[in-house]
């Protein structure tokens, strides 16, 4: 992985001068705006009333379950697909960029021309070469002999090398790891261009999103505040919703009654009632209900002994390059082991020794007594396209699953899973990437179980499925071993995390992924860098890492006071900008008062700027202090 992962930015992509926001953008008109977008796919109608405005600058995300249309509405902004119904608007001089799920690599010979290819005839051409080295890539590879996690990054290049005014990202963490995932959202802060991103990442959407589209049953809801607030929003919908459903249904029944049982003389004249109720029952017929909840059940084993694996000084290379080397570690029963590290670092290897499925070059692996094994492959390797989805669950000559060790109809299972009865028969190479993932859950949960090892089973889960995921694994009696490139789920399932140091060297660090990023001082793509110390003879140098250079260093007296007080100017910076907030939300405000509106809006860009460099000042600050304290 290239060292520009760890932060190190080339001087073409700084644009500290830039905000991404500016508050003046607010009021201005929007770059994109789709009205009462219209869609129906197969007989069913998937989109209705649906709208989305994007103004300059903006950052918003759009969310919502799995196959609510959020791909096809992105599409339909980007211009690929041509609605039933509503209008779509965009400014002339206005740029657009998308990135696709899938990108399509047909007709260039090498990765740079592919990027090179969305450029317009005014954009900067060594931008796509310096974005391409800062993803790891040369330029010059074979678009068609890209892994995934490549193909992705070249997409993303492709995407943002021409720094359009519109940014629409659909899934743009999947097949990344950490270190490329962590340095795009790096890159995606310091753009001026408006993003409109789809993700399952919730630390991702967290760490970008200022407002949030939420698109649930064909229709959108806005919210006016970054994905950080939207559970919580969505929940308090979704209750006063059910509520009101609750009063309509009551209200039909009491307006039936009356039809029922009122004077034939009454009923009559009070034709306004009647069509009233009429209106009611149409409204409850074509209401569109929420789609169905995940159930999510592990098939639990026998009891494993309290030792589970024990690794002892075990080493693994190939072709001479160390993947593992004299690593050891004890992994008891309810251990919760979290594994990160770059592609390629040795991962799935990593978890293949510790099950024995590999042996090592060198060392000894001990498994546990009455040890019963569950795994998620993510390659999904063993789903072949043809079987299908009935045969993929029940192993084929079986109506039934397992579960539990009760049996339970292969339907009724499938419909724990969001399957509908006439998918049964449908082969798994026609199934989306969210259904194949529930698949492969659905398969590995039916195991019994007492040690679950799952590689990447985040890949292409909407968040709600993502959340009852989190909630069953941590339910779960037995023990985890987990790959993930998601920060959020590690944070809120793991108990210790394992980290690629490189060189064959794995470090255990307690708690979630924050944790260790506290405990490291840096991401996973980085590593301390080394400095030459001074030669006390030709023949000898030694080197060390920088946090070692110099053990006498101390915080100086301005340093310990910016400590001291930049928290509490940094409240005071978010209080202001909270109040200049409630003014600018004013829609009026412009036309009443535009020199008000003005000055606000400076305030807020002053405000905004200064709390960003009092943020970054803190944060050096702080990391120096734990470096100097040990």
């Amino acid at each position: 992985m290239p060292a520009s992962f760890s932060g190190c930015r080339t001087a073409l992509h700084r644009k500290a001068s830039l905000s991404p926001l500016q508050p003046t953008d607010l009021m201005a008109p929007p770059l994109l705006h789709l009205q009462n977008i219209m869609l129906t796919l197969g007989g069913k109608p998937l989109l209705g009333a649906a709208d989305l405005s994007v103004s300059a600058g903006e950052r918003l995300c759009l969310v919502g379950r799995n196959g609510s249309g959020k791909s096809t509405l992105l599409k339909i902004a980007a211009g690929l697909i041509e609605p039933d119904a509503g209008t779509r608007f965009m400014q002339p001089d206005a740029t657009v960029r998308y990135l696709p799920q899938e990108p399509d690599f047909s007709g260039f010979s090498t990765a740079l021309a592919y990027v090179e290819a969305g450029l317009g005839p005014m954009d900067d051409p060594h931008r796509a070469r310096t974005l391409l080295n800062e993803l790891g890539l040369s330029g010059e590879e074979d678009p068609a002999r890209l892994s995934g996690g490549e193909g992705r990054r070249a997409a993303l290049a492709r995407v943002l090398a021409p720094e359009p005014d519109i940014v629409l990202l659909d899934e743009p963490t999947n097949h990344l790891d950490l270190p490329a995932i962590e340095w795009l959202e790096a890159e995606l802060k310091t753009l001026r261009s408006a993003l409109v991103i789809i993700s399952h990442d919730r630390r991702f959407l967290q760490n970008l999103s200022r407002n949030t589209v939420w698109l649930d049953r064909g229709r959108t809801r806005t919210h006016a505040r970054g994905f950080a607030e939207f559970e919580a929003w969505r929940d308090q919908v979704l209750e006063e919703e059910e509520q009101q459903q609750h009063k309509l249904d009551r209200k039909i029944v009491a307006e039936e009654h009356w039809l029922r049982y009122g004077v034939t003389a009454r009923r009559k004249r009070n034709q306004k009632r009647l069509a009233g109720l009429q209106t009611m029952r149409i409204e409850r017929r074509q209401r569109r209900d929420s789609n169905g909840e995940i159930k999510l059940v592990a098939t639990e084993g026998k009891v494993s002994g309290k030792l589970v694996i024990e690794a002892e000084k075990i080493a693994k290379s190939y072709e001479d390059r160390p993947i593992v080397k004299d690593f050891s570690t004890r992994v008891l029963r309810g251990d919760r082991l979290g594994i990160v590290g770059a592609n390629g670092a040795g991962k799935t290897t990593l978890i293949n020794l510790l099950t024995g499925v590999l042996a090592p070059d060198a060392g000894t692996v001990r498994l546990g007594a009455s040890l019963e094994m569950a795994t998620l492959d993510q390659r999904r390797a063993s789903l072949d396209p043809q079987t299908v989805l009935k045969d993929a669950l029940t192993g084929g000559g079986s109506d039934f699953v397992e579960v539990n060790g009760e049996k339970k109809h292969v339907i009724g299972y499938m419909k724990d899973f969001l399957f509908g009865p006439e998918q049964a028969r449908t082969p798994i190479g026609r199934l989306s990437g969210g259904e194949r993932g529930r698949l492969m859950l659905a398969r590995a949960l039916s195991q019994p179980s007492n040690l679950l090892v799952l590689d990447e089973p985040t890949n292409d889960l909407d968040l709600e499925t993502l959340d009852l995921l989190q909630e069953m694994l941590n339910d779960y009696p037995g023990t985890l071993i987990i790959v993930s490139h998601d920060r959020d789920f590690l944070d809120r399932v793991t108990t210790s995390v394992l980290v690629s140091e490189g060189a064959g060297r794995w470090l255990e660090y307690a708690g979630g992924y924050t944790d260790m990023l506290a405990q490291r001082g840096h991401g996973v793509g980085s590593a301390p860098v080394t400095v030459r110390a001074p030669q006390k003879s030709k023949a000898a140098s030694v080197e060390k890492p920088v946090q070692a250079q110099d053990q006498k260093r101390r915080l100086s007296f301005k340093e310990k006071h910016a400590l001291q007080t930049l928290p509490a100017r940094m409240e005071e910076l978010r209080n202001l900008k909270a109040k200049l907030q409630v003014l600018l939300d004013d829609a009026d405000l412009y036309r009443r008062e535009p020199q008000k509106f003005a000055k606000a809006s400076e305030a807020f860009a002053k405000a905004d700027s200064e709390l960003n460099r009092c943020e970054e000042e803190w944060l050096a600050l702080e990391i120096l202090r734990e470096e100097i304290e040990g």
